[in-house]
């Protein structure tokens, strides 16, 4: 879905997470940044991807990496999904979709038959000088920690 690809530059993005915090592409140059799109707070799916995350922080941040959530989710019903689970990392409330634009996961989808838009589950994974490393389209939710950190 999206047309960025390895080795391309990662777009300057600019969100704000469930706490009002501001966070920016040039706020992590220096480390290696997962930024995770994923369509909407609560859901079994994005729970099951964000926990595996989470369980396996520590590996992370031992490799120098920095962790993004972004949904189109209220940062309401991120900070509710942040608290529940316990989530040890920002998670984006990008209502208006500019940083989900700026990737390019937003476009037409299909669950049990009906066609509509929404957010594409897709990683993406951003060197320490802002390019991108990685980009996981097909998101393994259960397992995408080792997807990340192969």
């Amino acid at each position: 879905m999206t047309t960025l690809q390895i080795g391309d530059n990662a777009p300057q993005f600019s969100g704000v997470d469930q706490d009002g915090k501001t966070h920016q592409l040039a706020d992590y140059l220096g480390k290696k940044l997962v930024v995770f799109f994923y369509p909407k707070a609560n859901t079994p799916g994005c729970t099951a991807e964000a926990c595996d995350l989470r369980d396996n922080f520590e590996r992370f941040q031992a490799n120098n990496y920095a962790l993004l959530g972004v949904s189109a989710d209220s940062a309401k019903a991120q900070a509710k999904f942040r608290e529940k689970f316990d989530f040890p990392f920002p998670l984006l409330a990008d209502e208006d979709k500019s940083v989900i634009h700026a990737f390019g996961v937003w476009g037409p989808k299909k669950f049990m038959g009906k066609e509509y838009d929404g957010i594409h589950r897709t990683t993406f994974v951003i060197d320490e000088n802002g390019i991108i490393a990685d980009v996981i389209s097909d998101v393994k939710t259960k397992a995408h920690t080792s997807q990340i950190l192969k």
